[in-house]
């Protein structure tokens, strides 16, 4: 009995059950207006984003589909990317504004401009990196590395408050959510065409390329499990050690992503013990939190004790 199929293999509607779609979103419309279009584009019922951009913002925006949506709570935390343009509003030494830059870089306290989504408290946020790329005058072009929830504008006017003379952030481009970059990005326009040639002409090649395999958003550690397994996970039991067949580097307590031989996505959860741990010892190695795959996908090889 053949169950279960590698991601690649999945039909194209079985790929907009469980899609993702690295989106360059364009100036103007809002991450929730994109989402609207996109259900309307794919005839879907639920889709979601992994985090909202202004509407004057552009670049990567991930969306999930149907019951990929589950998914999105890890692309929502993952690191983000940007390409921002700030503009000073008084000359600065170049060595000046370098010294500055770099005493933003780690964790910074913020809170969030009055038109935002979340309530204005004092947060803590980290900024990985801010690489200047380029300045001419009083126009400074930079790369900026941060956790997700970081707000470029409050970091572009904050700079400008510990340079003295102000600034404000003038343009901004998304270029990275986690490990979806720019290389990855189709657009809405794109996607419509695509959807049209496989239902009127039979053609999948553009549609595949548009949507991907859940697993593609997969960006934590991975555990994967012998197919007897499957389906208990599945029913939401936890992972024990003995359905462990291999692992990548993973420490206690760490979010992992629970897979099959064929790198499907069974479930995320928390792990409970190391890798190492995990292939040495008996009891409990993942603590399921939320389940991916379908009841039954699997044949049932477990019993209710």
């Amino acid at each position: 009995m053949k169950y279960g199929k590698p991601p690649e293999e999945r039909t194209v509607e079985e790929l907009i059950e469980k899609g993702l779609i690295v989106l360059d979103k364009p100036m103007g419309p809002t991450a929730h207006e994109i989402v609207a279009w996109i259900k309307k584009i794919l005839n879907i019922k639920k889709a979601g984003h992994s985090g909202t951009l202004d509407p004057h913002v552009t670049g990567v925006l991930p969306v999930a589909t149907q019951k990929a949506t589950k998914v999105l709570k890890l692309m929502l935390e993952s690191e983000k990317e940007y390409i921002c343009a700030m503009r000073l509003h008084k000359h600065i030494s170049e060595k000046r504004l370098r010294e500055i830059c770099k005493e933003f870089t780690g964790k910074i306290y913020q809170k969030p401009p009055v038109k935002s989504a979340v309530k204005r408290k004092l947060r803590i946020r980290e900024v990985k990196n801010i690489e200047i790329l380029e300045i001419e005058e009083k126009d400074v072009l930079m790369r900026i590395n941060c956790e997700a929830g970081t707000y470029i504008r409050k970091l572009c006017y904050d700079i400008g408050e510990a340079l003295g003379v102000g600034a404000n952030m003038e343009d901004l481009r998304r270029t990275r959510v986690g490990h979806l970059g720019e290389e990855n990005l189709v657009t809405l326009h794109e996607l419509l065409d695509a959807y049209i040639f496989w239902k009127e002409e039979g053609m999948e090649s553009e549609i595949r390329r548009c949507v991907h395999p859940i697993e593609k958003g997969i960006n934590i550690p991975k555990v994967w499990i012998k197919d007897a397994a499957v389906d208990a996970i599945c029913h939401g039991a936890r992972l024990m050690t003995v359905g462990v067949e291999k692992c990548e580097e993973i420490q206690a307590n760490q979010r992992v992503a629970v897979m099959t031989l064929k790198n499907e996505l069974v479930a995320l959860g928390k792990a409970a013990m190391s890798c190492r741990e995990m292939l040495q010892k008996e009891g409990v190695a993942v603590v399921t939190e939320t389940v991916i795959m379908e009841r039954n996908t699997y044949p049932k090889i477990w019993k209710i004790n």
